[in-house]
């Protein structure tokens, strides 16, 4: 039988996945999945200077210090890729690998300090959904709610500014303000599931159920569809498993659920799985041996 507070999470956690999936489509197929991944790190410097400056740990003003250093990172990644003659996956590494070296420095400073040392910080590492209070699950509930309104709102315009700029600029579509929404989304979708799934591993629920459902569909709304129904369920059963066995991080179980997904998808997918390849180059090599035979 479950618990009040474990529906709860299981709500929120489902809530999130369906989030990340809708955002994460979007992303990877403007192909900048990586830059949520640097987004994601780069918010834990934020966070451990926004308990240093307020010494408590009150969850909108830590996510106010994420929101605000994983903003940064994303403009000084497009920075160095506009201004300099390095490609975005240099700008994007050098830009994570500061920033969450600069957080873990941070993190550090706050374990050793005398109100730090419960702060509880660590949690925002790998994520800790199972244990989340009933106001931090409203809150996550919440956003992902913002974030899901966001991008059904939204949806065509950014379907014209991903493939098909030149028409969306054409017909007066603000484009640079589109981007800078999808941006902002995309930040706000980060920072909302740092607690629950942690900075490290927040990035593959933007990467992994879009790229489960760019395997079985080519169709925009079917993706992103299965995208959500993916999300939501490595949220829901990687927050289930977690909170049966005590001691296991919610995020790391969250992300092997998806990652299970992914792998039985590009095993077993009807059009572009695995096996079907196999089977379609089996039969194409048949055929080019049975003309070769018939042309000897």
């Amino acid at each position: 039988m479950l618990s009040g507070n474990l529906l709860w999470v299981l709500a929120g956690a489902s809530l999130l996945g369906v989030a990340s999936g809708l955002i994460g489509s979007f992303a990877f197929l403007q192909k900048q999945s990586l830059v949520g991944d640097a987004a994601a790190h780069a918010a834990l410097p934020g966070i451990a200077i926004s308990f240093l400056i307020f010494q408590q740990k009150d969850l909108p003003l830590l996510m106010l210090g994420a929101i605000i250093t994983a903003t940064i990172s994303v403009y000084l990644i497009q920075g160095i890729i506009n201004r300099s003659k390095l490609k975005s996956d240099a700008a994007i590494g050098i830009v994570l690998s500061v920033f969450f070296g600069a957080g873990i420095v941070l993190l550090t400073i706050v374990n050793q300090s005398s109100s730090g040392n419960q702060s509880g910080l660590n949690d925002f590492i790998f994520g800790k959904a199972a244990t989340m209070a009933k106001s931090d699950l409203l809150w996550l509930s919440g956003s992902a709610l913002i974030i899901i309104l966001t991008c059904l709102t939204f949806y065509k315009e950014w379907k014209l500014v991903i493939f098909d700029t030149t028409f969306a600029k054409g017909i007066g579509l603000p484009v640079n303000l589109l981007r800078f929404i999808l941006t902002a989304i995309t930040v706000l979708t980060i920072v909302t599931g740092i607690q629950a799934v942690g900075v490290i591993l927040m990035s593959a629920m933007l990467i992994i159920p879009a790229a489960t459902a760019r395997i079985w569909s080519d169709k925009l709304v079917t993706m992103i569809i299965m995208s959500a129904l993916f999300g939501a369920f490595s949220g829901a059963c990687g927050t289930l498993i977690s909170s049966l066995k005590t001691g296991l991080s919610t995020g790391p179980i969250i992300v092997i659920t998806a990652s299970s997904l992914f792998i039985f998808s590009y095993i077993f997918a009807p059009k572009r799985g695995l096996l079907v390849k196999i089977q379609q180059r089996r039969k194409i090599a048949k055929r080019v041996l049975k003309q070769e035979v018939q042309a000897s």
